[in-house]
């Protein structure tokens, strides 16, 4: 044998000796106290870090004002209905007339009830049929109701979840208030409406 080959057999042997006194090393800190002790230390980073980010999720409604919208659509369309006076802790949220030249009139208040419930108010002097269809979808038959001396149809709107319709139609206009809020909630909006 060689010295040099001598020195690769040293080199060796010692690399093979740090081998071994680094796994025995290892198998020592290898416990299950060690373990929970890590385990622990991440918890309580990840719960630091919760805490610190977390923030209660509010929604927050913005009311809008649907006065001048009423007032504009009155001078297009004397049949157009609001809720006069708005039932009491309910809020609208959303506001739209729609009147453009040579095309029907729509209009459109979205409603949050003091519930946390949506109830929506349509009218227009669309077609009946083509209205119910594009702002409800398919619906079937619930019953009616009779608000204020006039029978509004129920529907229930079956592409929609828990969601349901009263609809008067006559006159050449078509009025529906649908929401999630329930019957008794749309029956409410609807005896508001002036």
């Amino acid at each position: 044998m060689t010295s040099t080959d001598n020195e690769a057999a040293r080199v060796r042997a010692e690399a093979l000796a740090a081998r071994a006194q680094s796994k025995a090393d290892r198998a020592k800190f290898r416990t299950v106290r060690n373990m929970v002790w890590s385990l622990l230390a991440c918890l309580a980073v990840v719960g630091f870090i919760a805490a610190v980010t977390w923030r209660p999720h509010e929604e927050k409604i913005t009311a809008v004002d649907y006065s001048n919208h009423v007032a504009e659509g009155r001078k297009l369309a004397t049949w157009l209905k609001a809720p006069e006076p708005m039932p009491a802790g309910w809020t609208a949220t959303s506001a739209q007339l729609r009147a453009p030249e040579n095309s029907p009139i729509t209009w459109h208040l979205g409603i949050i009830t003091d519930g946390k419930r949506y109830v929506g108010l349509e009218q227009s002097d669309m077609a009946a049929r083509k209205f119910l269809s594009d702002e409800l979808g398919k619906t079937t038959d619930d019953g009616t109701s009779t608000i204020n001396g006039v029978t509004w149809q129920r529907k229930a709107l079956t592409e929609r979840e828990n969601e349901h319709a009263l609809v008067l139609a006559g006159a050449g206009v078509t009025t529906i208030v649908v929401g999630n809020a329930g019957y008794p909630a749309l029956e409410t909006l609807a005896t508001t409406l002036r």
